[in-house]
């Protein structure tokens, strides 16, 4: 199953975020690939909020420290995989811990590590189509999709 949404801008970009969120179950993996300034870590933001991470943390891309934890319902692991110079690095840091654990996963720049995701991993896709214009293609996760589709069909994306 595929789905695209589109996201005139960064506000719509954080209630799609937010929907992921909250349907996102225990153990979720969620990839994000696009380039750098297609929201990113705005979905994030988003998808914190969904989780009920608190508005007191500042949802912010860990592009130095690698991930970052939120806590919410859900647990929030955020990665960002931009300086890894490969698989090795990601494996030293015992991902497995997060990815196979109860909170969510999100991973900016998660191309760069695809052999790594579990099956199951809801991949977004994020590219430009205009100054502020974003399309969202959502693949992978079939029942997680199905979830976030209805909800956008409700009018919430």
């Amino acid at each position: 199953m595929k789905i695209v949404i589109a996201s005139k801008s960064s506000e719509e970009t954080l209630r799609i975020g937010r929907i992921i969120g909250e349907t996102a179950s225990p153990g979720e993996v969620i990839a994000l690939v696009g380039e750098l300034g297609t929201g990113k870590t705005c979905l994030t933001q988003g998808i914190a909020r969904g989780l009920a991470v608190p508005e007191a943390y500042p949802i912010t891309s860990p592009t130095f420290t690698l991930i970052n934890e939120y806590p919410g319902q859900l647990a929030l692991y955020h990665f960002d995989i931009y300086r890894l110079e490969g698989v090795k690095d990601l494996e030293d840091m015992g991902y497995e811990d997060y990815f196979y654990g109860g909170g969510v996963t999100v991973i900016e720049w998660a191309e760069r590590i695809l052999p790594l995701l579990p099956a199951g991993t809801l991949f977004v896709y994020l590219a430009y189509r205009g100054e502020n214009d974003r399309e969202l293609i959502l693949t992978g996760n079939n029942e997680l999709i199905g979830k976030i589709n209805n909800l956008c069909k409700e009018g919430g994306c």
